[in-house]
């Protein structure tokens, strides 16, 4: 596989954070926390270390949760406890916290003695940005991470890549979703940042056609091209209410409005220039360069009680790096396997389905003159019988994919010779050559009458616990386990007896 390496901007420009209220300041009082919406991770997202002091300290209690009994279910067992975990609100962070649909960052949080220790997750409480910060001892915890002790924040190697990937998926969500609206008037309903390396997708009001994809999505990247900039304005919010989010004719909302929880007071305005301006607390690259915009070609439509939807998936960044890497690769490897070069891929593979289709065709027509020779071979002992009922058990042993269908055949073609007015039941089974505890074993009863056919499909439930049914003349069921001559088959022979006498 190919070694992929991926090189990051390493500056954020001066003029990516702007503030554009006259009255709007930074806290610089490190007692108080900085509200998000004007965070270190939301002013420069390439930042990844950070010093920064404690403003409180606490164990993190989880939700209490109560097991839900339903009918007919287990009460679920409770939880373990996890290792402790301490709730760390900082003057400023790195670390962002989940928001505007892109997932929480991770990192690690530095004391001066040395110590690391991990944040698995950040969120927003309110205005406030709370640390997860996992801690062996809690008690240990609480006396190292005090309020007021100077720590260092930061995004390690993976944490970063991380971020990176987050970064360029919702930067490229804003830019699809303003190409999307601005020259189809297709609106955005909502969109998921699915964890890496799946495409993320966003839910539009209507599915799009394969012409209309391929131009949305050059108009995107020659807007990628042209490397248009990124910026963020901040302003306070004020205490008017705030717009209500738009609704559809369907009834359908179009985005996302501020949370209602939400208590930090600031207005945040993510900036593409000439392109797009959307509220978000999310983290953006300060350029589209480079970036490079896939749009898988295809939309998925979802059917809802009262609308209908649809989910266009899309790849950027690393993201499409790799999903370009993963596919060159499984396509060397296909073109390994035929004997061809990649470019022949497609047209050997178009070869193989059809020799498959041939071949299966073939084996069909085998199975048919078998059947008919198997029903010949039962139809001949029947007509040498004189019992009143004629009784027979057939066991097979048969590895292929269809067993049930193959015994199917052999009564269709039974059923063609036999006179109509000749009574009998015939039992078919069929094993796989290897055997264990949990193969399985098929059965088919067929016969003349269904007074006699249902009976013995009741005794085989009952006695060798075959899980099965049917209706009229035919009865097939599964066995479960190791099918052997003397003892399933001996079973069957006194179901048989027992309904012949």
């Amino acid at each position: 596989m190919a070694a992929v390496v991926t090189l990051y901007p390493t500056v954020t420009p001066p003029s990516y954070h702007r503030i554009v209220s006259p009255t709007l300041k930074i806290p610089t009082d490190t007692q108080r926390p900085i509200p998000v919406g004007l965070l270190a991770c939301q002013r420069d997202p390439l930042l990844r270390e950070l010093e920064t002091s404690i403003i409180s300290c606490t164990i993190s209690q989880p939700a209490a949760s109560f097991p839900s009994v339903k009918k007919g279910k287990k009460a679920s067992a409770p939880t373990p406890a996890d290792q402790p975990t301490l709730e760390v609100i900082l003057h400023d962070t790195v670390i962002f916290p989940e928001g505007g649909g892109q997932p929480s960052d991770t990192g690690i949080m530095k004391t001066a003695d040395g110590r690391t220790w991990t944040v698995t997750q950040a969120r927003r409480h309110g205005g406030h940005a709370v640390h997860y910060v996992r801690v062996e001892q809690a008690e240990y915890g609480l006396a190292s991470l005090t309020t007021g002790t100077n720590v260092t924040v930061a995004l390690g190697e993976l944490d970063f890549d991380r971020r990176y990937d987050h970064m360029s998926m919702h930067t490229s969500q804003h830019l699809l979703s303003a190409v999307l609206e601005s020259r189809l008037d297709i609106h955005t309903l909502s969109w998921s940042l699915t964890a890496a390396p799946a495409p993320c997708y966003v839910e539009l009001a209507r599915s799009m056609t394969t012409e209309e994809i391929f131009a949305i999505q050059s108009e995107a990247n020659k807007l990628v091209f042209e490397g248009r900039k990124v910026h963020v304005e901040v302003q306070e919010m004020d205490d008017k209410p705030q717009p209500a989010v738009p609704v559809l004719e369907s009834g359908r909302a179009v985005g996302k409005g501020v949370p209602t929880d939400y208590t930090g007071g600031i207005m945040r305005t993510v900036i593409i220039d000439g392109v797009d301006r959307n509220p978000c607390c999310g983290t953006h690259l300060p350029t589209l360069h480079n970036l490079q915009l896939f749009v898988i070609p295809q939309t998925e439509t979802l059917s809802r009680s009262a609308t209908m939807s649809a989910r266009l998936y899309f790849l950027a960044g690393p993201r499409l790096i790799a999903y370009l890497t993963s596919t060159h690769s499984q396509l060397t490897a296909a073109a390994a396997t035929l004997s061809c070069g990649a470019p022949q891929v497609p047209d050997r593979i178009g070869q193989v389905v059809d020799e498959r289709k041939r071949a299966e065709k073939r084996v069909d027509d085998l199975e048919f003159e078998l059947a008919k020779h198997v029903a010949g071979d039962v139809w001949q002992e029947m007509k040498s019988s004189e019992a009143a009922l004629f009784v027979k058990h057939v066991h097979r042993t048969d590895d292929s994919v269809n067993p049930l269908g193959f015994l199917s055949a052999i009564t269709t073609a039974f059923a063609n010779v036999i006179p109509a007015e000749r009574p009998f039941v015939l039992v078919f089974s069929s094993s796989p050559s290897s055997q264990t505890s949990t193969s399985a074993s098929v059965l088919l009863v067929f016969g003349s009458d269904e007074k006699c056919v249902k009976p013995a499909g009741d005794l085989l439930k009952g006695k060798l616990n075959v899980k099965g049914g049917g209706k009229g003349t035919r009865w097939s069921g599964k066995f479960t386990g190791v099918w052997r001559e003397g003892r399933e088959d001996a079973v069957v022979s006194e179901v048989l007896k027992a309904i012949s006498t």
